[in-house]
């Protein structure tokens, strides 16, 4: 979050980039979206820096006491498969996990029994979704999807050993709804931002509240959040700004494919990437022509 927000001010310091007048909406996935209320205006820098410090030393304390009480090894995995296949595959999964929706309920005195930890914790674009919770019991569904579910998704297991965005973490959700509650969160004035949890605006200073706590035990749906910018809102110029091109190549691929200059998805990752957005940002504004 730090390196975004970093990024984001030498933007507007060194280069003249003018958030507010460039800006119509910010969204960010999972922790990123603590750099896009960041950059909505929303939080100080230093707040949100103290929410996800402390936010991730309870999170691990969630991971460790799972496996404590589990004895089990927590993780994610990625799930790749067909496009049009998507939706019968999550409905899939739901029936397998024995969920009525897409999500479970935030309740952070609730005890989850070792089958039942498995939750869908992202839905990233039309044909890739990640699991999130212990690698047994992700495993074991993978076996029952592909022997009785009809599905065959390719597999990935991601990088690291919490179980994000899943029950788990309710301790987290727990911390959040308070330290929000002594947060200062502006409003009025901002720029719009895209809610995880809701794939839509956040509608007031308690809708951030709530969702943004709610965030750390539900699914992030990154997929309605884009196709919301993209469909309904007709929006032709993304800007990804952060240390790496995982978030650009989500949007990039469902929405990249924009003819018109300055249209599709820009990564700023470096300082060059910085001069060559800003070349083309001058161009785009002079003929009025990306939003």
């Amino acid at each position: 979050m730090a390196t975004s927000v970093l990024i984001l001010r030498i933007l507007e310091k060194e280069f003249g980039f003018n958030t507010k007048l460039h800006v119509d909406v910010t969204l960010g996935h999972s922790l990123g979206e603590f750099s896009a209320l960041v950059a909505g205006g929303y939080f100080e820098f230093s707040d949100a820096l103290k929410l996800v410090r402390r936010r991730a030393e309870i999170m691990a304390q969630c991971t460790q006491h799972a496996s404590e009480k589990f004895g089990e090894t927590y993780g994610m995995v990625a799930l790749i498969c067909e496009p049009d296949h998507l939706d019968d595959l999550l409905k899939t999964i739901y029936e397998f996990l024995g969920l009525e929706s897409s999500g479970l309920k935030d309740d952070s005195n609730s005890e989850m029994s070792p089958i039942q930890q498995v939750m869908v914790a992202n839905v990233n674009s039309k044909n890739q979704i990640v699991l999130s919770g212990s690698i047994e019991k992700i495993r074991s569904l993978l076996i029952q999807l592909r022997q009785f579910g009809g599905h065959d998704p390719r597999a990935v297991r991601l990088k690291g050993e919490s179980p994000f965005h899943s029950p788990i973490m309710s301790p987290a959700a727990a911390y959040m709804r308070e330290a929000l509650e002594q947060t200062n969160i502006s409003f009025s004035g901002s720029i719009p931002c895209i809610s995880n949890v809701s794939g839509l605006p956040f509608e007031s200073k308690e809708d951030i509240k709530n969702l943004l706590s709610r965030q750390c035990v539900e699914t992030v749906k990154w997929w309605d959040s884009v196709r919301y910018l993209d469909q309904e809102q007709g929006v032709k110029c993304w800007i990804g700004i952060g240390p790496g091109r995982v978030g650009r190549n989500l949007v990039g691929k469902e929405v990249g494919k924009v003819k018109s200059t300055g249209g599709g998805v820009w990564a700023i990752c470096n300082p060059q990437d910085l001069k060559d957005f800003m070349a083309i940002l001058d161009q785009t504004e002079a003929n009025n022509i990306c939003r």
